[in-house]
This record gives C-alpha cells, structure tokens and sequence, in this order.
C-alpha cells in the first residue's frame, strides 16, 4: 500500500537498511538514476553514489551514526549519463530506540530546465526542417526544368562528345535530386507494428559488423524486461544506423560502441507526458564532438567531416520524430552518448 503510493510521488525516495545496502526505490528513483529497481536494490551506498558528490555518501553516513535527520542542498549526482543537481535529504527510521533503516530523498532541482531544453531543441528542429522542405521545393522547380531541357537537348545532338555533355548535366540533376529528397527527410508515414527493441539494435549490430575490418567493439546493455513498442522497425533501423555509422567513421573504425536499454517512467518529451518511454543509448568511445557544434548537429548539411553530407542525424532525428521520440547527444573526449527516447502507450496531459 504504501509502496504503491511511493512510486506516485514526484521525489525520489531511497531506503538503506543499517549496513547502507539499498533495499527500496520508487519510480521517480528509478527515473533519477536511469536505472531499474531490479538492478539497483541490493547495492550499497558506496556503488551508488561512488562517482557523485563525497558530501551524499559523508551526509547518509552521518545521519546513520548520528541517528538524526540531515538536509543538504545543491548536491551533484553523477550516476546517470547526465549529472543532475538534487536535494538531499536522509532521515533514521527507529525502532526500540535503534536506527534500523534510513530514508533518503532526493529532489531534481534543475528538472524544469531539461524540460526546457528539450521543448527548445524540437522548437528550433522543427523550425529548421520547415525552412529546409521549403528551400529544397523551390530548387526541385527549376531542377525539374533544366533536367528536361538537357534531355531535349540530347536527344538533337548527333556528336558523342557533346552528348557527354548532356549526359552529365543529366547525372549531376539527378544527384541533385536525390539529396534533396534526403533533406525533405521521410515522404511516407511510419507503418508501425509491435516489434522488439533489440531486435532493432541486433539488426543494427550485424550491419555494422559486416561493415567493419575487425577493429570495432560491438556491446550490448539490454534491460530484458523492455515490452514491445509500437514503431516501424525499417525507420528505427535506419536512425540507429545512421548515429552508429557516424560513431564508426568518426573513431576511423577502431573503438567501442555500446547499445543500452532501459524503461523511463512519467517521461517528458516536449509538452507531452508518458507513463513509459524507452530509452536506448548509443555510446562510443570515439573523440567527441566539438562543443561549438553540439547545439548544431541535428541540422542538414551541418558536418564536422570534409567527405561528409551532414543528413545522417537529421534524417534520424526525423524518423524518431515522426514516432513521438527525441534524440539528446551529450558529448565528451572519449564517451559519447545519443540518446533515443521512444513514448511506450498513450500520452498523458
């Protein structure tokens, strides 16, 4: 009973037996720690607040020794791909005068401003693309017009070396046509069916290594327990492909790349709320990317390689799109991270 009225509760909410062994967390703990109760319970304070702020593990261990209640502010959780600023606060459970569990609180401070972001980031992808589709409808026109005149043209010529000349007007129209059909993004609507997530990621996997010359590390992080979710399995495909192709050229083909899933619970995307979401990170080991252009990479055309089209990630971003999701990137010499989000149901207000 009061379990089920824990995990209705927006704070996160951690219970410790004595020996500081985790042996309760409610949904919103789960969705803090972007971790599963199942992999969490059974850990001790030390696994999990290891690489946070000392003044966590210093302040549970306090109020343990101390047997009273103890609050702090501003302190930094690193557990999750994303550190999160929270408040903190451990309160001792007595019983016959002895401290035999502690709770603990943690409350997201700086919540609202992932929000925020998030509704920015689709606000200025959405307004991009529609500029986009724009510009490349009113090159289509005349493209249109030039192709059919080099092939009016071709057809009077009798000399071969002037034919050459129309035929490579003809191929380059073309050209230009196919990559303006890849920045208008996808012309048809997902077909979605029921279909396993990691069924996606193994695809996604036996391409890459079919690809690769043996250099590559491909490892997998799955959380079993992940329902199937309605999508169309060739567009995940292809966004997925798309972020790990442009993980393996941007290592040269010589690194690690770890497919990761988990459940998130009451997750925001944009203005919408959802009971579940599915969360599938992409993370290579590669150099990072450029903190001028993290902001930037979702848009087409935008590259930090010479040989490059910048449509990988804009493509995908589109797809998952076109399926209520979001994708997040955060980046850093060595660890990169893209993050899917995938709304599982019915969305709620």
């Amino acid at each position: 009973m009061f379990k089920r009225m824990l995990d209705h509760l927006n704070t996160a909410i951690l219970l410790f037996d004595r020996d500081l062994i985790l042996t309760f967390i409610n949904t919103s703990g789960e969705i803090l720690f972007a971790d599963s109760a199942h992999h969490l319970v059974g850990q001790s304070a030390d696994e999990l607040f290891r690489a946070s702020d000392p003044a966590l593990l210093a302040n549970l261990k306090q109020s343990l020794a101390m047997s009273e209640p103890l609050v702090d502010r501003s302190l930094t959780l690193s557990r999750t791909p994303h550190n999160v600023t929270t408040n903190f606060s451990a309160t001792p459970l007595l019983v016959n005068e002895q401290v035999n569990e502690v709770l603990v609180e943690f409350q997201q401070v700086d919540n609202h401003l992932r929000i925020s972001k998030e509704e920015q980031l689709l606000i200025q992808q959405n307004t991009a693309r529609l500029l986009v589709r724009g510009l490349a409808h009113e090159i289509k026109n005349p493209l249109g017009g030039l192709r059919g005149a080099a092939q009016l043209l071709d057809l009077e010529l009798d000399d071969p070396e002037l034919k050459e000349y129309t035929q490579i007007i003809i191929a380059e129209s073309d050209r230009l046509q196919g990559l303006l059909d890849k920045m208008l993004g996808p012309n048809k609507l997902p077909n979605k069916k029921a279909i396993n997530i990691h069924e996606v990621l193994e695809r996604v996997r036996q391409l890459l290594h079919a690809e690769s010359s043996g250099g590559l590390s491909i490892k997998s992080d799955y959380d079993p327990s992940i329902p199937d979710i309605f999508a169309d399995k060739d567009q995940l495909i292809q966004a997925i492909l798309n972020i790990a192709k442009n993980a393996v050229q941007a290592m040269e083909g010589k690194g690690s790349i770890i497919f990761k899933t988990r459940i998130h619970r009451h997750m925001n995307i944009g203005r919408k709320r959802y009971k579940l979401a599915v969360k599938c990170d992409i993370i290579d080991s590669g150099p990072g990317i450029d903190a001028n252009m993290i902001n930037q990479i979702f848009y087409p055309m935008i590259t930090g390689r010479a040989e490059g089209t910048g449509l990988g990630l804009s493509i995908a971003q589109a797809l998952i799109t076109q399926h209520s999701g979001l994708i997040e990137c955060d980046s850093q010499p060595g660890r990169t991270v893209f993050s899917i989000f995938l709304p599982m149901g019915v969305d709620h207000d």
